[in-house]
């Protein structure tokens, strides 16, 4: 009987020690409680507490956990319906807090995020809200991390996963892109023909400026040569003229002769003349051209004798001085 007194005394005991030894797992936290009050935290590891006076009150999970919001409408400040959802990172700082400061820890983030998600979306234009996604989050994360921070929390991340316009407005918004597009295009092309405007009308202008610089000159170079061809008309006729005045009939025959063969040239080469009528007698061409003859003959020999000077008839009144 005492053996088996013994034996149940030593059963009860290492029963009560297997109840009283506590182990935490990596990542948790307990909280312990005396009688239903709160006392201390069991940390990871081994942890004894006796059994029937102390018990777990709750494990606490230390990681940095991820909360679904469930997608929500909300109206924005232009009237405008859209749907929305996103995550919420958190991270429990102090189990005690997390588990006796509130009732449902992870019901608490959610409520919490939601209305300051429809707080935050409300107060902005649709166009903001779908562009400034940085901004709602940032403005999310501020306010609900100081919400939670006495609950022992800390919210290290709010992120906005999805924003749904209605399909009316997405519509809207897609023909007004187009239209954009459509605009930036029609400018693009009406900048593109003005500019070639632009370089077609300063080649025209060079092109003119040098076409005018061409005739001017050319026609400086035309007065040019007719400024030489009467010089040089000038010279000869002041050459014939001394002649004539020295008493030398042959360059005035030639100088006549001359001037005749350019002016008969100038019918032969009319491209309308079929038939030339010549309104001179054929015995004075053959004499001016014999007369030009002989002149050459006198100048290729070059031992003319010099023609005696005509005598010279008194005027009228050239001898009332006598």
């Amino acid at each position: 009987m005492e053996a088996t007194a013994l034996f149940f005394v030593l059963a009860l005991v290492i029963i009560y020690l297997m109840a009283s030894i506590k182990i935490v797992r990596q990542g948790y936290q307990y909280t312990i409680e005396y009688f239903g009050r709160f006392t201390t935290v069991a940390r990871p590891g081994f942890n004894f507490y006796p059994a029937f006076f102390y018990r777990v009150g709750r494990k606490v999970n230390m990681m940095e956990q991820v909360l679904d919001i469930p997608g929500q409408e909300i109206i924005t400040k232009d009237n405008a319906m859209v749907s929305t959802d996103g995550v919420v990172f958190f991270n429990v700082l102090d189990a005690a807090k997390a588990a006796y400061e509130v009732s449902d820890l992870y019901v608490a983030i959610l409520n919490l995020v939601t209305t300051n998600l429809r707080t935050v979306m409300g107060s902005m234009d649709l166009d903001e809200t779908l562009s400034k996604r940085d901004e709602i989050n940032a403005r999310l994360l501020h306010v609900v991390d100081d919400a939670t921070t006495p609950w022992g929390v800390k919210i290290t991340r709010v992120e906005v996963k999805d924003i749904r316009p209605p399909a009316d407005i997405v519509n809207a918004m897609a023909r007004q892109m187009k239209a954009e597009r459509e605009k930036r295009a029609a400018i693009l092309e009406a900048e593109g023909l003005r500019a070639s405007e632009i370089l077609r009308a300063e080649g025209d202008k060079q092109s003119q400026i040098l076409e005018a610089e061409g005739r001017r000159e050319a026609a400086f170079r035309d007065a040019e040569a007719r400024e030489r061809q009467a010089e040089a008309e000038a010279k000869a006729t002041q050459v014939v003229s001394d002649a004539i005045a020295g008493g030398n009939n042959q360059a005035l025959n030639y100088f006549v002769a001359q001037k005749y063969v350019e002016a008969v040239g100038k019918f032969a080469a009319s491209p309308n003349a079929k038939t030339i009528l010549f309104p001179v007698e054929a015995t004075q061409l053959i004499g001016t051209l014999g007369g030009i003859g002989e002149i050459a003959r006198d100048a290729l020999a070059g031992n003319a004798a010099a023609t005696p000077p005509v005598p010279k008839r008194p005027g009228p009144f050239e001898g009332s001085g006598q």
